[in-house]
């Protein structure tokens, strides 16, 4: 890699360190802020960053930065969490996800008439996956109801794992006849294998930190090292095995948190480092920091050149991906729930694509697939439109929304929105 692109991304690291809490009430967040350096560093601009030079720097950056955060993702999700967001979550996992998958198949049909049956499917799996860290504005904003926050957080911690067997079949079939495994051997390997190797990682190492805690025989720093290891061991394995190391760290991510959470902390038998969501605390920040240059690392190999080749059936597509296509399948999944249409459309509007659409579809790149290189040009445009739009859109529309349920429970007390507080008072 060109040392003036690793000095410019070190410099971007520490000015938006500096100005983070500032920058955070804008428009520009901070995925934009590291893509607008990219393109500028890319080859639309400086050109110190070439994917041609160093194809292995994005693609090791960006998985490593997906492997980390799956972890951290599944293993802070409490089943509680599940239980006290009530039908949030649940119905957006459950019912909103495969619906957004199956529309987004069917809208690609006509726009993308370059790719096969399969591929048409890939761009709907691959877009589907909300990302959390480009709706954390949205996300974090105290003046949306606490149920809304809560259901948008925990959907974004598992929708990327969830889809990921629907990724790993969908390539199989789209590779099959190519030299490429086929969706039985995938199964097998990918889905089978890999979840039990990521059991076993997962439960192995909640099972000796939960040891050493006891014994009071670990240091609090080397404790996060040994976190950190879990899913790199899980991954690692699972490619031994050609298994998917994505559903083998996201696995391991839900057994570590599960497991570890079934010692009674709150009986003070074991200290504050059993609480799953502390003991990844630096695997998450890790794994942030590195999905933060992978947006860079993005504008300036994959988005940049991508410009030069935009098309009116890519936008097009990018943009019902982010509209309709999110939230039609939402306002289905919530209809009967009992929440206003201005929450509907909240929920709905902010599911931002983002690194774990970037890695499937650089996979998928990978694969060498008839129609590979246009399904890796409509994952680009719609990820950069959503870091442009979701990014711009989170502190004002946050702002509207919450000034509006304010405004509306003064009135009406009891709104479904305003569940969450009235079960469990305030957070």
């Amino acid at each position: 890699m060109n040392g003036w692109a690793v000095v410019v991304a070190g410099a971007t690291v520490v000015g938006y360190g500096a100005l983070s809490r500032r920058l955070s009430t804008t428009v520009l967040s901070g995925p934009l802020v590291f893509m607008l350096v990219g393109v500028a560093i890319g080859p639309l601009g400086l050109d110190l960053l070439d994917r041609a030079k160093d194809p292995e720097v994005t693609r090791t950056l960006l998985e490593s930065a997906l492997v980390l955060l799956l972890f951290a993702d599944a293993a802070g999700i409490r089943e509680r969490d599940l239980r006290r967001e009530k039908f949030l979550p649940v119905r957006l996992l459950a019912v909103g996800l495969p619906t957004t998958m199956a529309l987004g198949w069917l809208v690609a049909w006509p726009l993308l008439p370059g790719l096969g049956v399969w591929e048409l499917a890939l761009a709907a799996i691959i877009l589907a996956p909300t990302d959390a860290a480009l709706g954390q504005q949205a996300f974090s904003d105290k003046q949306v109801p606490p149920l809304v926050r809560g259901g948008l957080t925990v959907e974004s911690g598992l929708n990327d794992g969830l889809a990921l067997p629907f990724f790993v079949l969908a390539l199989a079939a789209a590779g099959e006849g190519h030299s490429h495994p086929g969706v039985a051997e995938t199964f097998l390997r990918a889905l089978l294998l890999s979840s039990a190797i990521g059991v076993a990682a997962g439960w192995a190492g909640a099972s000796l930190l939960r040891w050493s805690l006891d014994r009071g025989w670990s240091r609090s720093d080397w404790r996060q090292f040994l976190v950190l290891a879990v899913p790199v061991i899980a991954y690692v394995l699972c490619a031994v095995v050609e298994g998917s190391g994505f559903i083998g760290a996201w696995v391991a991510g839900l057994a570590f948190g599960i497991h570890l959470r079934r010692t009674p902390a709150d009986l003070g038998i074991l200290p504050q480092d059993s609480d799953p969501a502390q003991s990844t605390r630096f695997t998450e920040r890790l794994g942030l920091l590195l999905a933060s240059l992978s947006f860079l690392v993005f504008g300036a190999v994959i988005l940049g050149p991508t410009l030069q080749h935009l098309s009116w059936r890519m936008v097009l597509y990018a943009l019902l991906s982010l509209t309709i296509v999110r939230m039609l399948p939402v306002a289905l999944a919530l209809a009967g729930t009992g929440l206003r249409p201005a929450s509907i459309a909240y929920i709905g509007w902010f599911g931002p694509r983002g690194l774990a659409s970037l890695v499937f579809g650089l996979l998928a790149l990978e694969e060498h697939l008839p129609g590979g290189t246009l399904l890796s040009e409509v994952i680009a445009v719609t990820v950069g439109l959503s870091i442009v739009l979701h990014g711009a859109s989170a502190p004002f529309l946050g702002d509207r929304y919450g000034t509006w349920f304010t405004r509306t429970l003064r009135k009406e007390p009891n709104m479904r929105e305003n569940a969450l507080a009235q079960h469990d008072g305030p957070r």
